[in-house]
């Protein structure tokens, strides 16, 4: 049962897990499950605009700072919104201030949409979900109670067991694969109203396990591709998304801009996306 058929704009707030990290395509840009989604209802609307501001290393912070503005003055049909799990994840993490921030998000976002749509992030399983659970379950708590004093949807991935399968992850183990994001692009799908499309929630087959050497190797692939330098950012300061910008942000004009399918006047699907030209 559809509630809305017709969302004719979507904004996409947030980190990595939003601009698309690791849906890695040809030319080197990230695709991701808020891209997924923008294709898809584009394909119902003629004229369907999308905008994605998230960026890849992001605190919550940074992005009520840097995102939030922006996507209120497009004032979109849609927007989702998801932060706060990068500051968890940081060795000291002030959750009252990241529940504050998230609250100004949130009071700021949903009255300039139709409908805005929060989420519970997926974890991989292992060490660091164990971890960091409790200040994760914090955020999410405090994400269902947003929902409900203002009207929100919630995505709940958190503890679904495929999107926790580590087959679903990327060898940065941080990043969800093409699959994974396909997987939350059709749990949106489902909480705006959409038809299913397919089960998001169906497992993955059974695993066959790595004998002991393959997965040393990708052990120590990982510690030196992905981990150190982690720590050396977090050692110096710096962020992976130190001088980026969103997708659909211009640093020049200090504002965020749409972009339409190329042939925006027959819903189908996409091929390409263009900038509206303002």
């Amino acid at each position: 049962m559809e509630m809305n058929a017709s969302y004719t704009s979507f904004a996409a707030l947030g980190d990595s897990f939003t601009e698309g990290m690791s849906d890695r395509l040809p030319d080197g840009s990230y695709r991701g499950w808020a891209d997924v989604l923008a294709t898809r209802l584009a394909a119902r609307t003629p004229g369907f605009r999308y905008a994605n501001l998230a960026v890849r290393g992001k605190l919550i912070g940074q992005i009520v700072e840097e995102q939030v503005a922006p996507a209120v003055a497009l004032r979109p049909d849609v927007i989702t919104l998801v932060g706060g799990l990068n500051d968890t994840l940081r060795p000291k993490c002030d959750m009252g201030r990241v529940r504050g921030l998230l609250t100004e998000a949130v009071e700021r976002l949903a009255p300039a949409c139709k409908q805005l749509v929060l989420m519970r992030s997926p974890g991989r399983d292992g060490p660091v979900l164990q971890r960091f659970r409790p200040r994760m379950e914090e955020l999410f708590a405090h994400v269902d109670q947003l929902a409900e004093q203002h009207g929100a949807l919630v995505v709940d991935l958190y503890g679904v067991p495929v999107l926790g399968d580590q087959r679903m992850w990327d060898v940065d183990r941080l990043h969800l694969t093409a699959a994974g994001h396909r997987k939350v692009a059709e749990a949106v799908w489902q909480t705006l109203g959409m038809d299913a499309e397919d089960d998001w929630r169906s497992p993955l087959p059974p695993a066959v396990r790595p004998g002991w050497a393959r997965s040393r190797t990708a052990d120590l692939t990982f510690a030196r591709q992905h981990l150190v330098p982690w720590i050396g950012r977090r050692i110096t300061g710096r962020s992976s998304g130190d001088g980026r910008s969103g997708a659909h942000f211009s640093a020049e004009r200090g504002r965020a801009f749409w972009v339409t399918p190329a042939d925006d006047a027959n819903p189908g699907p996409v091929s390409e996306w263009v900038r509206v030209e303002d």
